[in-house]
């Protein structure tokens, strides 16, 4: 099964071999692949290792044969680092999907998956970590598959899109009520002291800052509990606070038309914050939330 040599791209009729996008590449016709996008700090990567343990789980779970050992996905994107001369934050894009194929719904056989990562510089939002952000709440319109990390983002995606014609910065996630995480990061309630967030199954993404956020709230002696809270807790919420690679741990000051906390980040949010610096060995503008 092959493609006839003359293709309509662009309102234009050219060769096949001259379109610039990979007509018949899996991540393209199927989303069918996985991703992982990685912090960097002064040039090293911030829970590098999490991130590869992540990246193979969603693989096995899409049934995609890593063509590389962790070790040596490991020391690859070391050597990205180094060829790039990276020595500010920034972050890296990996991907891999099932590979390049006749358009099929089936799996291809004797094909590599393609892999790509590449790197961008990221400046740490200082404005968002101070001041918090502001959100909707959406319906969560995902598949039931949240934990693997694939490329089916497009409800994400309409979601954020949502919220920023709203004026708002994200879109909290839930379902019949039961709040689930945000588009691109997981979400947490501080009542009386205590934080909750929906539990690891395979609704959410367990985030890689998600899992450690809970080894902080263990030395703070702040009690992490996964368990669901409604949009109707809410209203009454003394802290929210969401967290992801990019976005670190992000105080959220308003939900819809409600202000959380007087509209001001809450004290175990910075307590946790400051705790996420010193992990990340995060020097510059150290006392910012002190």
């Amino acid at each position: 099964m092959s493609v006839y040599p003359i293709v309509l791209s662009q309102s234009k009729f050219i060769h096949r071999d001259s379109v610039k996008f990979p007509m018949q590449e899996r991540a393209l016709q199927f989303g069918d692949g996985i991703y992982e996008v990685i912090r960097i700090y002064n040039g090293d990567y911030y829970l590098l290792n999490e991130h590869i343990e992540r990246l193979f789980r969603s693989a096995e779970a899409i049934k995609i044969q890593i063509n590389l050992t962790k070790e040596a996905l490991e020391e690859f994107l070391t050597l990205l680092l180094e060829r790039n001369n990276i020595q500010e934050d920034g972050k890296l894009y990996l991907q891999i999907s099932r590979g390049s194929a006749p358009r099929d719904h089936l799996f291809p056989t004797d094909v590599e998956p393609n892999f790509y990562a590449y790197i961008q510089n990221l400046p740490r939002n200082l404005e968002a970590l101070k001041n918090g952000i502001s959100t909707i709440t959406h319906r969560d319109e995902r598949w039931e598959n949240c934990y693997i990390k694939s490329l089916n983002l497009l409800p994400n995606v309409l979601a954020k899109q949502e919220a920023k014609e709203q004026g708002r910065d994200e879109a909290i996630l839930h379902r019949d009520g039961i709040v689930t995480e945000c588009t691109a990061a997981n979400v947490y309630l501080v009542k009386n002291n205590k934080i909750y967030t929906h539990p690891t199954t395979n609704r959410i993404l367990n985030g890689c800052v998600r899992m450690r956020i809970e080894e902080f709230t263990k030395k703070l002696s702040l009690p992490f509990i996964e368990e669901a809270f409604t949009i109707e807790d809410i209203i009454d919420a003394d802290e929210i606070f969401l967290s992801s690679s990019t976005a670190e741990i992000t105080p959220i000051t308003c939900v819809d038309e409600h202000k959380i906390n007087n509209g001001q980040p809450g004290p175990i949010t910075i307590k946790l914050q400051q705790a996420y610096e010193i992990d990340a060995n995060i020097h510059q503008n150290s006392q910012q939330f002190a």
